[in-house]
């Protein structure tokens, strides 16, 4: 199962929460330079936006400078406060947009082993070692698609080499390419899934939830020829799977070193 992320962006200032139709206002202030052709071009009433801009001032400061008379008939233009304003809001919905697009692989299984905090689980794309809490016995194991990398089956790593002690051998299923990023989703097999324990996938399992997301460059998907049907290695650290039991403690004994 996979699961995306959903966020809105918004600043906290004091009292106030700013939000997108805020700095919609002060772009449309800025772009044609009076309160009431921004509120037309919004839809708002001059009203409205003028007491809206108050109350962000009390926080802020002044965001907005009245300019009278002149050749122009004067008008209005912000303050760099509110420039400044805008710039913060943009990088952080940047930044929000970064993380909603990371979608997650959602696992299900029983812990087989236990190393310290690391858990050893039997999942439908095989086992996964993964940070789990103590005392729980049958637990859902999430893996971000950023945290999972991707390598040609041919690239065999000496031991010692590498970190990943979840590697699993599938075929690609489908990418799907942004501008600079893409999500590619991996059809595990889980007989042959490898996380340095012997052991298949859970009986029974379903073809379609053996399956790991990752999200990779368009660089990546070129230099790796992804595309379905592509033979394709997926590996990630323990400490990239997270484990949250399900239904409760289960006290019962589980095999530790």
């Amino acid at each position: 199962m996979t699961i995306e992320r959903g966020y809105r962006t918004e600043l906290s200032v004091g009292e106030v929460t700013v939000d997108r139709r805020d700095v919609e206002m002060l772009e449309a202030i800025d772009a044609h330079g009076s309160m009431h052709a921004a509120a037309d071009v919004l839809g708002r009433s001059y009203a409205r936006l003028q007491r809206r801009i108050v109350e962000l001032e009390d926080e802020l400061g002044p965001l907005t400078e009245r300019n009278r008379g002149g050749a122009d008939g004067g008008g209005t233009t912000i303050t760099e406060t509110a420039r400044d304003l805008r710039r913060r809001f943009e990088r952080h919905q940047t930044a929000l947009e970064g993380v909603a697009s990371v979608t997650e692989t959602v696992l299900s299984g029983t812990v087989v082993e236990r190393e310290g905090e690391l858990a050893t689980v039997e999942t439908e794309i095989g086992r996964v070692v993964a940070v789990a809490p103590a005392n729980s016995n049958t637990v859902q194991v999430s893996v971000r698609s950023d945290a999972v990398v991707l390598s040609d089956p041919g690239e065999r790593s000496r031991p010692g080499q590498t970190s990943f002690r979840n590697r699993f051998e599938g075929t690609v299923e489908r990418v799907e390419q942004g501008t600079a990023v893409a999500q590619v989703r991996v059809d595990v097999d889980g007989a042959q899934a490898r996380t340095g324990i012997d052991g298949a996938g859970l009986e029974g399992a379903r073809a379609d939830e053996a399956t790991l997301e990752a999200l990779v460059t368009r660089t990546s998907v070129d230099s790796l020829c992804l595309e379905p049907g592509r033979p394709i290695v997926a590996s990630f650290k323990a400490t990239a799977a997270r484990a949250i039991p399900l239904g409760g403690v289960d006290d019962s004994p589980v095999d530790s070193n």
